[in-house]
């Protein structure tokens, strides 16, 4: 049975929050908590949640003139008459982690940002740069886009693979499964030191593969893949993080390994070459069904 590539959230309105705190978890890891504002609105789905982050790279004063629908063809192009050096650096972004309201905190959501250069030394982009340098209070916008990672498609048994720019959805999705859970994580890092453990099922093997940086994404994990013995029932497979990699993941599986592509969720996050994360039409004919 097929279902539908990706699941909507209940709203895409803007949401203004703030930064909360923020943690070094490695050398290429940096954690950035965000709450307050109208963090009341954010309705937490689990799995590979994303949305689109707006940073006030240019001041408040930007964030105060994105349109409703920035994620839509004529809201994107609004967000685009916003003058340089005023206009709002938008990325797409994973929900690490989400936390309720409780007598003594509001609710919190977390997000990791890989770290690319340096703010120091000036070689990090301008979303690794806000989150190395960001402090609390600062503010930010938020639009939720749901899952990529559909539960109709299954959950009991699954397969994930990713580059590190997947680890955090990798590691939600693992959050959000049943702990009688199977399968196996396969996750590309830079570094042994940026192999963030997460929890996930007893059932979930997690299969670390350290990329130098002078090899493409997919260039470890996919020869795991190829090699790895798939469940003998139906299970659900996911890829995320560099186009090449997803597509690549998608291809083998349906191509090599007989497998459904109905079977099979992906989503290029970014694309090698390009300045900035993949729009959502790169992430929609990333999706379209292979030839």
């Amino acid at each position: 049975m097929a279902y539908s590539k990706l699941v909507k959230p209940e709203s895409s309105e803007l949401i203004h929050l703030s930064v909360v705190r923020t943690e070094r978890l490695s050398e290429h890891w940096m954690r950035v908590t965000l709450g307050g504002g109208e963090i009341e609105k954010f309705r937490p789905m689990g799995f590979d949640q994303w949305f689109r982050l707006f940073l006030p790279i240019g001041g408040d004063a930007g964030l105060d003139r994105v349109p409703a629908k920035a994620n839509r063809m004529f809201g994107y192009l609004k967000f685009l008459r916003i003058p340089d050096g005023e206009r709002p650096v938008m990325r797409n972004y994973t929900v690490r982690a989400h936390r309720p309201a409780t007598a003594d905190a509001g609710a919190e959501i977390d997000v990791d940002f890989v770290l690319h250069g340096s703010a120091s030394d000036g070689t990090a982009g301008p979303a690794s740069r806000w989150a190395e340098t960001c402090r609390p209070g600062e503010n930010v916008l938020i639009i939720d886009e749901g899952l990529a990672f559909n539960p109709q498609r299954g959950v009991d048994r699954v397969v994930l693979v990713g580059d590190e720019t997947a680890l955090p959805a990798i590691a939600s999705i693992c959050a959000s499964l049943p702990e009688t859970a199977t399968g196996t994580a396969i996750i590309e890092a830079p570094s042994d030191e940026d192999a963030l453990e997460f929890p996930h099922p007893p059932g979930v093997d997690v299969v670390w593969t350290v990329r130098p940086h002078e090899f493409p994404p997919g260039s470890r994990a996919l020869p795991v893949l190829r090699d790895l013995p798939l469940p003998d029932e139906p299970f659900h497979a996911y890829a995320a993080g560099e186009q090449s990699l997803a597509s690549g993941v998608r291809k083998l599986l349906v191509s090599e390994r007989g497998v459904s592509k109905d079977a099979v969720s992906f989503c290029g996050y970014w694309k090698i070459g390009a300045a900035s994360p993949a729009s959502k039409s790169a992430r929609e004919t990333a999706a379209e069904p292979l030839a």
